[in-house]
């Protein structure tokens, strides 16, 4: 009997782009921290849609408030005044050292409304000639071709070349490095506090100071992209609250509305003033359906202490699996923050995720070999040191 993945696969390999390559799991629910098959199988989703289930799948203050809006008004252009993305926007203002926000529908519009704010500021103070925008080596910062040139990784360029001009990059943690990128050409520095794509690395707090403070000495912008690592993911709100400093601008998007598609772009007040009418726009951003599911994801993540919980729960995750580096040869590094955790191995990261799949968990790689988890935010702590039990029982079977 032919199944229903097998149907849809078939299908897929007719009609669909051939860009995620093959696929031979067809999710059809999910609730909580789980998701079921089309064959009635339940997993364990310890990948939250790359980042985006904060939490977790269907949760009721969401569904209810999409629910409540697709009833009411889904979509007007941004010609008039829109209720949701107002409140949406004073809550991220609320929250975070941003004073305005401008909305777009995913994380590699957000960071390009972000590259085009950094060189309007730069031209409204400075004039002409400063343009330059330093970004770190093995970074990820979108797939568009102003992101995907600020992105510190080759292997995402390949064949698309060339890639547009004035971006730097630098190596993570390398303050003199980062220095020495600085002329009279650069604009802003635009980093992820936690790199996710590259690898689970995150930043050190000094190094983080020190850009700060390079950044006002030259009168630079300091952007930080927290599409993937903030909202909670990493034990903050804001992954600039783990570190302390404040940059100029943050993108956001993935978990921003609880599985809708958005994005934003915030900033303080004086770059934001840049942006003035006609200078940027997107049709679908800052919509009434996003917004209103914005709206209730953020004020559940806020109201349920989830980054507080993010950061209690990664800590005793991350504990059992410094255990298992310890037990294991082939785990080289544990490293992240929060429910942001990766896992280095001596082996294509591959085998380890069909293992877990076979098991019931879903899980992800940033990098060949480096096993990724971003989990649900609202995943139970069992439900963590289980699937660290499975990992274990891979890595001594594999021996």
């Amino acid at each position: 009997m032919v199944t229903l993945a097998e149907t849809l696969q078939s299908q897929a390999e007719n009609v669909l782009m051939q860009n995620y390559g093959a696929r031979n799991l067809a999710l059809v629910r999910g609730q909580g921290a789980h998701v079921w098959d089309s064959e009635g199988r339940r997993y364990l989703d310890l990948l939250s849609g790359l980042g985006v289930n904060n939490l977790g799948h269907c949760h009721p203050k969401v569904v209810a408030a999409i629910q409540k809006q697709a009833q009411t008004l889904l979509h007007v252009s941004n010609l008039y005044l829109i209720e949701p993305q107002v409140q949406l926007a004073g809550l991220l203002v609320e929250h975070s050292p941003a004073d305005r926000v401008f909305f777009c529908n995913s994380g590699t519009e957000a960071v390009e409304a972000a590259i085009k704010l950094a060189r309007r500021y730069s031209y409204d103070h400075h004039g002409p000639g400063r343009h330059t925008i330093i970004a770190l080596q093995n970074s990820f910062h979108g797939r568009t071709m102003g992101s995907l040139s600020a992105t510190g990784q080759a292997k995402y360029q390949k064949g698309f070349e060339p890639m547009l001009e004035r971006f730097v990059h630098v190596p993570i943690n390398d303050l003199e490095a980062l220095k020495a990128a600085v002329d009279e050409t650069v604009c802003a520095v635009l980093l992820e506090p936690v790199q996710g794509e590259g690898g689970i690395h995150p930043c050190r707090p000094e190094y983080l100071r020190g850009v700060r403070e390079v950044c006002d000495q030259h009168r630079l912008l300091l952007m930080f992209d927290e599409i993937q690592c903030g909202l909670g993911r990493s034990g903050h709100l804001f992954a600039a609250d783990e570190f302390g400093v404040e940059p100029d601008v943050i993108t956001l998007a993935k978990s921003l509305a609880g599985g809708v598609p958005i994005g934003a772009m915030l900033a303080k007040e004086e770059p934001a003033q840049s942006l003035v009418a006609g200078t940027h726009a997107a049709t679908f951003g800052g919509n009434p359906l996003s917004c209103a599911a914005g709206v209730a994801a953020f004020q559940t993540i806020v109201d349920e202490k989830l980054p507080e919980r993010s950061r209690a729960l990664g800590g005793r995750f991350k504990e059992r699996l410094l255990a298992l580096q310890r037990k294991h040869e082939a785990i080289v590094e544990v490293r992240g923050l929060g429910l942001m955790l990766g896992v280095q191995l001596t082996f294509p990261a591959a085998d380890a995720l069909a293992f877990l799949r076979e098991r019931g968990i879903l899980a992800g790689t940033a990098g060949p070999e480096v096993l990724r988890f971003l989990p649900p935010l609202i995943v139970e702590e069992d439900e963590l040191l289980a699937s660290a039990e499975v990992l274990d029982e891979f890595l001594t079977t594999r021996r």
